[in-house]
């Protein structure tokens, strides 16, 4: 239970969030995975391309340079771009790497390394124009066949190793070069209503010679990319630290060293920053929201994210192949309570595995009412009276995922027939079982988190409940015809759908349904910076005050 006195409620907390987090949600409105885009002025040149208008931004070019320490809850777990699945890792490389498209800070998409994109008319392809005079940070100049190796090394587990980012792009194919042109075919296996999304989103380029002439080994633990910001040195488990990229395409960034720390406790965070020892700080708690905001030199930045937090149930293993017992889970927690008291408003009760900014968020289902006697009952029906399960969870991963992870096996508990139990897990190993690539080997019951920066429901469910996801603890024959179906749908059709296909996921429940997390950061109060939806924190947009 937190101190009423020590956070501030949700109002505030939107108020806080300001127009950020409005035109986050606006960008997710965007109906059919149509592509969304903005113009704007102040600041930001507006460009039209592929039929669209995009806005790209730089940094204030009158900021004198400054260096920046920021301090997530994990490190990176290497430096490959393309070899991981942890936000901590994609905030630390794609200041190193960047795609062909990308998103500004309201969700707009934007050109980076294609000056143009479009469909090729007649066929399941696109087309990405790409951008000359870039240079990767060893001085080599990018080119198309660049972008197609990359694209391939990520969908096509024979051209390098196979990728865990593979279903970011799903339902592309592959990649070639267009013969006399500096421009790169994208072949897709269906229509693919979201492909320009998906590019927006995923997708960090890499230079074909250096990939293939050094080890996986050396690849993880350096970095070669075309981005504002160029490795100086990496101790595993300890620091990163950028510099600048004096030949950066664009305008070279106000940030002149970016160092990259972590730290799993909040409260050592926290008093990281308010001794000035760092200037960013991921995840603080809601009681300590008072104390940032008050303090001399810091505040608090904030942001709905796109993030579900959830716990996934083994549908394969006993008690979790009952539905029932299932359900019973969900009855079981007071998911209004672990909001209000332990997240402190900085969360939103989630009632399905896609959030209501997101494409085929279905509004006619609401979340799971705390029914104690509904849950006894339910177990009881299952079969599985006196079952003991145990929940693993990360620590400092996610804003309050332990203490998450306690309430939730708290209320399991106090049920007559359940006993339930918590295991704390480094968040580094626990991701290795995740993605061992079997449902057998992960564990029976476990906390994650999930963030979609495209605002699409159906690369959500595909990732985290298709027989083949990523990450999938459920196989349904029912619902993997519904995502395939979706996958050859666009706009409304597709997102009815998606919709039927999130009904059927909340009257199943193979998780848990928790919270949509805030992102709420702590900042060096000298610096200009805003949270952004999709948790990237962006050291190039950054200036000074």
């Amino acid at each position: 239970m937190t101190d009423s006195n020590s956070h501030i409620g949700r109002r505030s907390y939107l108020k806080l969030a300001g127009g950020a987090a409005a035109s986050a949600a606006l960008a997710g409105c965007a109906g059919g995975g149509d592509e969304e885009t903005t113009t704007e002025s102040g600041g930001e040149t507006t460009t039209e391309t592929g039929g669209e208008e995009t806005t790209t931004s730089t940094p204030d070019e009158s900021s004198e340079p400054f260096d920046v320490t920021i301090t997530q809850g994990q490190m990176p777990s290497g430096l490959d771009p393309q070899d991981h699945r942890e936000t901590p890792t994609d905030i630390v490389v794609l200041h190193a790497y960047e795609g062909v498209l990308t998103r500004d800070a309201t969700g707009a998409m934007t050109e980076a390394l294609a000056t143009d994109y479009s469909r090729i008319e007649g066929e399941n392809a696109v087309r990405f124009e790409i951008r000359e005079g870039v240079t990767f940070h060893n001085g080599e100049e990018l080119t198309a066949e660049d972008v197609a190796f990359s694209i391939n090394r990520v969908v096509d587990p024979e051209v390098s190793f196979a990728s865990p980012q593979s279903d970011q792009l799903a339902g592309v194919a592959g990649a070639e070069v267009i013969e006399g042109e500096n421009a790169v075919k994208v072949n897709n296996s269906s229509l693919n209503p979201i492909v320009f999304s998906e590019f927006a989103t995923y997708l960090d380029v890499m230079q074909r010679s250096w990939v293939e002439g050094n080890s996986k080994a050396f690849i993880s633990q350096n970095m070669n990319g075309t981005g504002p910001f160029e490795l100086d040195s990496y101790t595993e488990d300890e620091e990163v630290v950028l510099t600048r990229y004096e030949d950066y395409w664009q305008e070279t960034a106000a940030v002149n060293t970016l160092t990259f720390r972590a730290a799993s406790e909040a409260s050592t965070r926290v008093n990281q920053l308010l001794q000035g020892e760092t200037d960013v700080i991921v995840n603080v708690p809601p009681q300590e929201v008072q104390r940032v905001n008050n303090a001399e030199n810091t505040r608090v930045a904030a942001a709905p994210s796109t993030r579900i937090i959830y716990n996934a149930m083994r549908y394969d293993v006993e008690p979790f192949d009952s539905v029932k017992f299932r359900q019973a889970m969900n009855y079981a927690i007071d998911l209004e309570s672990i909001v209000q008291n332990v997240l402190g408003g900085f969360g939103a009760q989630t009632s399905q595995p896609t959030l209501p900014e997101f494409v085929g968020h279905n509004a006619d289902l609401d979340p799971y009412p705390y029914d104690p006697d509904m849950a006894e009952q339910l177990v009881e029906e299952s079969g599985y009276a006196g079952a003991e399960i145990e929940l693993n969870t990360p620590v400092g991963r996610y804003l309050k995922d332990l203490e998450i992870s306690q309430a939730v096996a708290g209320y399991i508990d106090e049920l007559p027939n359940v006993t339930a139990s918590v295991r704390q897990r480094d968040f580094g190993s626990l991701v290795d079982e995740l993605l061992a690539g079997s449902i057998e080997e992960r564990p029976h019951w476990f906390l994650i988190g999930w963030g979609e920066a495209t605002f699409d429901g159906g690369l959500v469910m595909t990732a985290l409940l298709s027989s083949e996801g990523l990450l999938t603890t459920w196989q349904n024959e029912e619902f993997d015809a519904l995502l395939e179906q979706a996958g050859n749908q666009s706009g409304d059709e597709r997102d009815a759908t998606l919709q039927e296909a999130n009904a059927m996921a909340h009257e199943q429940c193979p998780w848990i349904f928790l919270n949509q997390q805030f992102s709420v950061y702590g900042v060096n109060d000298a610096i200009e910076w805003e949270a952004r939806s999709d948790e990237r924190i962006d050291a190039y947009d950054m200036s000074l005050k």
